[in-house]
C-alpha cells in the first residue's frame, strides 16, 4: 500500500489511484476509510445480511443520492484508510477465501467498532464494475465471526434447509473463531470550542412539568448554556400547575408553547419552527445532564466536522437517581463507552443536529405520532442526506423514565380495544376494532419507508420465528394455535402502515 502524509503528519494508506488532491480535506473530516465502491459494482453487495436483523441495521442498504455517505462496502482494489485505523483493525482477515469478502469484513468491522467508512464519489475515477458476489463458504464464515449460532441456522432455514452445501459450509465455519476480539477505535481528542455558535434546546413534554423544570435548571448550569430553550407542553389545561416555567432569570430565552395538536413529532416540529440556533439539541423531558453536556456536543461535531450526533442515553434504575449514579454507570462501562463511529440508532432523548440538516428534512415525520420509531426514522433520514451521524460518548444523560406522563400515554392507548380506546393518529379514517395491529403500525411504516420488499419478507419470517421459539416451552402449543390470529394482527399492522406510506412524509 502507498502512503500519503497530511499537513498534520498523519499517514494515510491507499491502493489504486485516488485523486490525491482530495485526501487532505477527507482526512480532516469524520471518515477513517474512503472509497468509490458504490460506483464500481459494490452497491448493496452481500445482501444476505437481511437474514441477521430482526430490526434492520441502517446501513444494510447503501445511499447514493449524495456525493458522500457512510458505507462499509469497501472495494479491496481501490480504497484509502488512516494508517492508525488499518493497524488497529489488523487489516484484512485471511480466513476468507476471497479478497472481496476480506474487504467487506474489514469495512463492517470498522462500522461496528468505532471507525467511519465512507463512499466518496469521484475519489477513484475507475468505473470498472466488479462482481461482488460472495461464496457460500465466506458467507458462513462471516456469520460465525459476527453473529450468533442461531442466526446462522436461521439463514440456512431461509436459504433452504434441504440444501446440502449450506450445511457443509455451516459445519466448516465451526473451525473459525466465532467472535472478533476487536477493541473500540479510540476517539479523537476534542478540539476547543470554535466561535460562539447558538444552540436551541428542544423539549416536548406532557404531564411532566416537574421533570421538565428540573431539566431547565440543569440547562441553566451548563458550561456553555443554550441560547434558547423551547418547551412544547401538551399537558391538558386542567392539569397544568402555574408555578412552573415562571423563573425569569435563566441565562437563555425560555419559550413555552402549550400544544393543541397531538403527538411528540408534531411537538418537535412546532418547537423547530420557533428555534433560531445554529445547532438544535433534542432532549426528552425526563433526563438529567452533566454541566458540560452541550459544550461536548458542539465540540464533537466541530472536531469531526459532521452535522449530527447521538449522545449516550443511560437508563436510570429508578426516577430518584442523580448524576452521581450516572457517573457510576459510566465507569462500569469501561472502554466500551468511548465509541465514536457511525451511529446505527438515534435518540430524541439526546441528540444534536446542525440547523441546516433539520431544515433539509423539514422536521419530524408526523406519521409516527401515536406509535414508535420516530427516532430511528429521523436518524436514518439524516444518513440518507449524506450526513455522518456519530455516537457521542462525551455527552451522556441519565434517563429517569418515570412511571407516568409523557407522550407514550398515547402509545399505551394503542394496546386497548373497544370503547376505552383513544383513537391513534395513525388510524386515520379507519378506527381499530376487534383486531389490534401488532407490531406497531408506525414501526411497520418505518420498515416500508426505508427498506426493501425482500427485507420486509425476512422481517416477517423472523418475527414469527421469534414468536414461536421464545417463551415457555409448555405454552408452545398455544402459540402454534394462536398463529392465525397473530397473522391477522400482522396483516392489520401492514394495512395501516401502507395507508401511511400512501400519504407520504408529513411534517404537520
Amino acid at each position: 500500500m502507498k502512503e500519503f502524509k497530511t499537513e498534520k503528519g498523519e499517514i494515510l494508506l491507499y491502493t489504486g489511484n485516488p485523486k490525491v488532491s482530495m485526501l487532505e480535506a477527507l482526512a480532516q473530516g469524520p471518515g477513517d476509510v474512503w472509497h468509490s465502491s458504490l460506483d464500481q459494482g459494490f452497491k448493496n453487495a452481500f445482501p444476505e445480511l437481511k437474514y441477521q436483523a430482526s430490526v434492520f441495521w441502517w446501513y444494510i442498504n447503501d445511499f447514493t443520492k449524495s456525493d458522500s455517505a457512510a458505507s462499509w462496502r469497501v472495494n479491496p482494489s481501490e480504497f484509502v484508510v488512516r494508517k492508525s485505523a488499518w493497524e488497529h483493525f489488523k487489516g484484512f482477515d485471511p480466513d476468507y477465501s476471497s479478497e472481496i469478502m476480506q474487504a467487506l469484513d474489514f469495512g463492517y468491522r470498522c462500522a461496528v467498532y468505532g471507525a467511519v467508512p465512507m463512499y466518496i464519489k469521484g475519489l477513484f475515477e475507475s468505473d470498472a464494475k466488479t462482481d461482488a458476489r460472495i461464496s457460500t463458504r465466506d458467507r458462513h464464515v462471516f456469520y460465525r465471526k459476527h453473529f450468533s449460532l442461531s442466526q446462522s441456522l436461521f439463514m440456512i432455514y431461509r436459504k433452504g434447509f434441504w440444501k446440502l452445501g449450506e450445511w457443509i459450509n455451516f459445519f466448516k465455519a465451526n473451525s473459525f473463531k466465532t467472535k472478533y476480539e476487536t477493541k473500540i477505535l479510540p476517539p479523537r481528542t476534542l478540539n476547543a470550542m470554535q466561535g460562539r455558535p447558538t444552540v436551541s434546546y428542544i423539549i416536548p413534554t406532557m404531564l411532566r412539568q416537574e421533570f421538565t423544570e428540573q431539566l431547565i435548571t440543569d440547562l441553566s448550569n451548563q458550561s456553555y448554556p443554550p441560547t434558547q430553550v423551547v418547551v412544547v407542553d401538551a399537558t391538558p389545561e386542567e392539569k397544568r400547575d402555574p408555578k412552573f416555567y415562571q423563573n425569569k432569570n435563566y441565562p437563555f430565552e425560555l419559550i413555552v408553547k402549550w400544544q393543541q395538536t397531538k403527538g411528540s413529532c408534531r411537538a418537535r416540529n412546532e418547537a423547530i419552527a420557533l428555534s433560531t440556533g445554529d445547532y438544535f439539541i433534542f432532549g426528552d423531558d425526563d433526563i438529567c445532564i452533566p454541566d458540560d453536556f452541550i459544550e461536548n456536543h458542539i465540540r464533537l461535531l466541530q472536531t469531526y466536522k459532521t452535522g449530527a450526533c447521538n449522545g449516550l442515553d443511560i437508563r436510570a434504575d429508578h426516577p430518584q437517581q442523580t448524576l452521581k449514579d450516572l457517573d457510576v454507570k459510566l465507569q462500569s462501562m469501561g472502554s466500551a463507552r468511548w465509541k465514536v463511529g457511525m451511529s446505527h440508532n438515534f435518540s430524541n432523548a439526546n441528540s444534536c443536529v446542525q440547523r441546516e440538516f433539520v431544515q433539509q428534512l423539514g422536521g419530524n415525520d408526523v406519521n409516527f405520532d401515536g406509535g414508535y420509531g420516530e427516532d430511528s426514522d429521523f436518524g436514518i433520514s439524516l444518513v440518507k442526506l449524506g450526513t455522518i451521524v456519530l455516537f457521542n460518548p462525551f455527552s451522556p444523560n441519565l434517563h429517569l423514565k418515570p412511571a407516568s406522563g409523557g407522550y407514550r400515554w398515547w402509545g399505551a392507548q394503542a394496546k386497548k380495544t373497544g370503547k376505552q380506546r383513544k383513537k391513534q393518529p395513525w388510524e386515520l379514517d379507519v378506527p381499530v376494532k376487534k383486531v389490534r395491529p401488532v407490531p406497531s403500525p408506525t414501526v411497520m411504516y418505518g420498515i416500508l419507508k426505508h427498506f426493501t420488499e425482500e427485507q420486509l419478507t425476512e422481517y416477517r419470517s423472523r418475527y414469527f420465528m421469534m414468536y414461536l421459539i421464545k417463551g415457555n416451552k409448555l405454552t408452545l402449543p398455544f402459540r402454534i394455535l394462536n398463529l392465525p390470529y397473530k397473522n391477522l394482527q400482522f396483516q392489520k399492522s401492514l394495512f395501516y402502515a401502507k395507508n401511511l406510506l400512501k400519504l407520504g412524509k408529513r411534517t404537520q
